[in-house]
């Protein structure tokens, strides 16, 4: 339906379409202000601002990375369960807008590490999409040469992908100590969850980069269950953002992906004037189970994951706002859709059209500088060449 305004105007004079064209496009905004639930704050003073700018090619970037990394996450699903994904794979299905509003704030010179749920993150980080899948299929295109799978993909700034529980936490620590050391204002986002917010080596790192001043944002990825067990049934406290006790923190809504990017604006800054470390917690979900064994109904129930979609899908959330404040129309978003579909589609065709490595090289690009000579074997009698073949891209 047309404004009044128009509808008076064509009693009189009919408007040509060229003209009531140019009339239509120009109500378009080309940026757009949006309110966000506010942080919850732990030992700070200052709260990061709950009014929001968007412009609309950052709404167009944001909802392709969101959608984009959806899309290969299903693809991801779909051929883990044609078994041409082998081991363990964990999807970030749900908890798409804490990667993409913390990737939003960052300089190319700040570093990422996280768990084992790394796909979309090595997407953010510059990865293909051909070359996240296909190091899912073990293939020679994957970012790892298909040697690293699911919990194993790096790029630059980005540190993986680590499968062992919380032991990113304490290497994250490490890379802002590096920053730090050359004396940039660099940062490192450590990433993990609320299950691993129990581990002992966390707290560990909390107080050496407290007691340092290191410019580390630990983020606890807060999706209510660790493995099976819903936070509240293995954590004594589930404040997640004040358990670094002396390291001031910060709750933000995971959900949306404006309030992330706008809490991550202000802890890089924050981080990087040399104030020390933070403890955010971003509250998010997963619609997937823990892992690809597990279906992720036996300790939730089917209308519990049905009513989160519903009514906090970060993705459907963040499109309806972006249509609804003129930032995009619907048929760009259909048109943005469908090229997303079709890239990942030709992503997951190439990765199965792929050839493996072969056995020579799989002892390649274990050391950046080898000086063992020979690589250990599985027995001790024989060794393996070690050689390069692929960059060390983070070796700097």
């Amino acid at each position: 339906m047309f404004p009044g305004c128009i509808r008076s105007a064509c009693k009189t004079n009919i408007l040509s379409k060229k003209t009531l064209g140019v009339f239509l496009k120009n109500t378009y905004a080309s940026e757009a202000t949006f309110e966000t639930k506010p942080c919850r704050l732990h030992k700070l003073d200052q709260s990061p601002s709950t009014t929001v700018t968007l412009t609309k090619e950052d709404a167009i970037k944001l909802y392709t990375q969101l959608h984009t990394i959806r899309r290969m996450e299903t693809s991801a699903g779909n051929l883990y369960k044609d078994k041409t994904i082998r081991g363990f794979c964990h999807l970030y299905s749900g908890q798409e807008a804490v990667a993409v509003g913390i990737k939003a704030a960052l300089r190319p010179h700040d570093g990422v590490i996280t768990a084992y749920r790394a796909h979309g993150w090595s997407y953010l980080m510059g990865v293909s999409p051909v070359g996240v899948l296909a190091e899912l299929c073990g293939r020679q295109q994957g970012c790892a040469r298909g040697k690293g799978g699911s919990m194993h993909m790096y790029s630059e700034n980005f540190y993986g992908g680590n499968g062992i529980v919380g032991a990113q936490v304490p290497l994250g620590v490490g890379i802002a100590l590096a920053a730090k050391y050359k004396g940039t204002d660099g940062v490192c986002v450590a990433l993990y969850g609320d299950g691993a917010a129990n581990q002992g080596q966390v707290f560990e790192v909390y107080n050496m980069a407290k007691l340092w001043n290191i410019p580390c944002i630990f983020v606890c990825e807060n999706n209510g269950y660790g493995m099976g067990t819903s936070s509240a049934r293995a954590a004594a406290d589930t404040n997640f953002y004040s358990r670094g006790d002396y390291v001031p923190g910060l709750w933000v809504d995971g959900m949306d992906v404006l309030a992330v990017r706008e809490c991550f604006r202000y802890a890089v800054e924050y981080c990087g004037q040399g104030k020390g470390p933070l403890v955010i917690e971003a509250a998010t979900y997963r619609y997937s189970g823990h892992s690809m064994s597990d279906p992720g109904t036996s300790y939730r129930t089917r209308d519990e994951i049905q009513e989160v979609r519903q009514t906090r899908d970060p993705i459907t959330s963040f499109k309806e706002k972006i249509i609804s404040s003129n930032l995009v129309t619907a048929e760009e978003i259909k048109k943005i859709d469908g090229e997303i579909r079709a890239i990942v589609d030709d992503a997951t065709k190439k990765s199965l059209a792929d050839q493996e490595i072969g056995l020579d090289e799989l002892p390649a690009d274990i050391y950046c500088n080898n000086l063992e000579g020979k690589i250990r074997n599985i027995d001790p009698f024989t060794h393996l060449a070690h050689k390069r073949v692929g960059p060390a891209v983070n070796a700097q």
